[in-house]
């Protein structure tokens, strides 16, 4: 995997984590941890943009996030387990994994 791509990744993960925070935030220090998640995810994703697609970086990040969510909001917080609702993240992840296998970091580059 590519830096660019792991970036990505990164900025997914904060992603995941401000998406929770701002649900289940309650004191002023979990709010400043999901303001520097917004802040730092949203950096990264530019960061990784100036080498990758924006479009194909974007939904990449935004895939990662919305699976980590609903996954981790299952798993942490008693969210009720549906089966349509877990084949369609893996629909998402498929669709997710396809664009990041055919693009390529230098197919963003600016000149």
């Amino acid at each position: 995997m590519n830096r660019s791509w792991n970036i990505v990744l990164l900025a997914g993960l904060f992603e995941i984590g401000w998406v929770i925070g701002l649900k289940h935030a309650s004191s002023v220090g979990t709010w400043v941890l999901t303001a520097f998640s917004i802040y730092l995810s949203m950096h990264l994703l530019i960061i990784a943009s100036r080498k990758l697609s924006v479009g194909t970086a974007y939904a990449v990040f935004t895939g990662m996030g919305t699976a980590g969510t609903v996954i981790l909001e299952i798993v942490l917080f008693g969210e009720p387990f549906n089966l349509v609702k877990i084949l369609l993240i893996i629909l998402l992840l498929s669709g997710v994994i396809g664009l990041k296998t055919i693009t390529t970091e230098q197919e963003g580059e600016r000149v």
